[in-house]
């Protein structure tokens, strides 16, 4: 009895995988005639199913059915245009099935590729996978153009990545002459812009990297990479590689402003060693680079060590005698310079500063009161800085009550 249960259970593996391969050969004749979309729903089980035996026939057959039907319907398009009938088609259907031969003619390969019972790998369907599909570029180009025209993005993104990724597939692993078109490093970027949309910023580095090795392109590659680089880190070592980029792209572009911004911006929020230094560097590149005289005074501002920042802040007043923010700090430092100064000379005891010392607290405070003004004089409605506050103070401690309450009504009315 166990032995004919046995027997049983053999017949019924051998009958389903009798079963499989039949559907396969179901299936081609139903492509064969023409009605692709009930091949291919036939043919789905058989893709996946263990019970398969020739997997790499199986994946061939769904290429060559999807492919025929790609035709098929481009073909009757073309006759219609000659015809001059105006009759709609499926575009969307043309393309997805252009997509979906490619996908399978790589998961046919991929099965044809492995090795038989005897360890031997006989392939069967490269070559005329090669001849199939070596000018399908374009069809995949415009199936993502199509899916993007409907805002179908994750199938936008898939049809340009096969794109993309048609010549480094085994598929033409060895083929010489690989058609490139035009248009290539076209759709690379499309690819790293539709994937930072997507925050997928692994693959947005990967396709702005490939872009950027057009020349024409490289500067909107490189900034979807180096904003992909910022999204995606995630450790200090990430930041630093981030940090290292934009540098490298600096140095290699000077005259791209956009570089230099992203390290202001990165700079501005690191500790003021890391940005006293980073601005010395740009100024031993660079010494008519205000910004980075600018940033330079800040870091020393922020350490109070105000007769290094006010020299910063003069040098780029110096180079660009608008600049309302280098007048505006400086003074700043120069009116803190001057309150540590009489805090520092004045009677520990009583509080009271003599005539002499004052002398040389007021003095200070003199220069102060010329960068401000200046500041003031730039930025009259206070857009950029408010010199409205230390100038009262200033002014309060010289004893010009008229110009002091300037400054407070000012700031009363805000």
């Amino acid at each position: 009895m166990k032995k004919l249960l046995v027997l049983s259970a053999m017949a019924f593996a051998s009958f389903s995988v009798m079963a499989q391969d039949a559907v396969v050969k179901e299936a081609k004749k139903l492509s064969q005639k023409g009605d692709f979309e009930a091949a291919a729903k036939m043919l789905a089980p058989a893709l996946t199913s263990a019970e398969t035996l020739d997997k790499a026939a199986a994946w061939n057959l769904q290429s060559e059915n999807a492919y025929n039907h790609f035709i098929a319907i481009q073909t009757k398009d073309t006759e219609n245009q000659l015809a001059k009938k105006q009759v709609p088609y499926d575009t969307l259907a043309m393309y997805r099935a252009a997509v979906t031969a490619w996908e399978a003619a790589i998961e046919c390969d991929r099965f044809d590729q492995m090795p038989n019972a005897k360890g031997q790998i006989k392939p069967k369907y490269r070559t005329s996978m090669q001849n199939r599909f070596k000018n399908h570029g374009i069809a995949l180009v415009q199936a993502g153009q199509a899916e993007y025209g409907k805002k179908n993005i994750d199938e936008a993104l898939n049809a340009w990545e096969l794109y993309i990724g048609m010549r480094e597939t085994p598929i033409f692993a060895d083929v010489k002459d690989f058609p490139k078109d035009p248009f290539f490093y076209d759709i690379a970027y499309y690819a790293a812009l539709l994937s930072y949309q997507q925050k997928d910023f692994v693959k947005a580095e990967k396709y702005a990297k490939l872009t950027a090795e057009d020349p024409g392109k490289a500067a909107d590659a490189n900034e979807i990479l180096i904003f992909a680089k910022k999204e995606n880190c995630k450790t200090k070592e990430d930041t630093l590689a981030y940090v290292a980029e934009i540098k490298a792209l600096h140095k290699a572009n000077p005259e791209e402003q956009r570089y230099f911004n992203l390290l202001v911006d990165h700079y501005a929020h690191a500790s003021n060693a890391e940005m006293c230094q980073w601005a010395q560097e740009e100024i031993d590149a660079d010494p008519t680079n205000k910004t980075a005289w600018f940033m330079k005074g800040y870091a020393q501002m922020q350490d109070e060590k105000w007769d290094d920042a006010v020299e910063d802040f003069k040098k780029a007043a110096e180079i660009d005698d608008t600049y309302t923010e280098a007048y505006f700090n400086a003074g700043v430092c120069l009116n803190s310079k001057a309150r540590a100064l009489q805090d520092q000379l004045a009677d520990k005891n009583t509080g009271t500063i003599s005539k002499d010392n004052f002398a040389k607290v007021k003095a200070i405070i003199e220069e102060s009161k010329t960068f401000l003004e200046r500041a003031q004089e730039l930025d009259p409605a206070r857009e950029k800085c408010n010199w409205a506050y230390p100038l009262y103070q200033i002014y309060y401690q010289l004893g010009n009550t008229q110009k002091a309450d300037e400054m407070e009504k000012l700031l009363n009315n805000k």
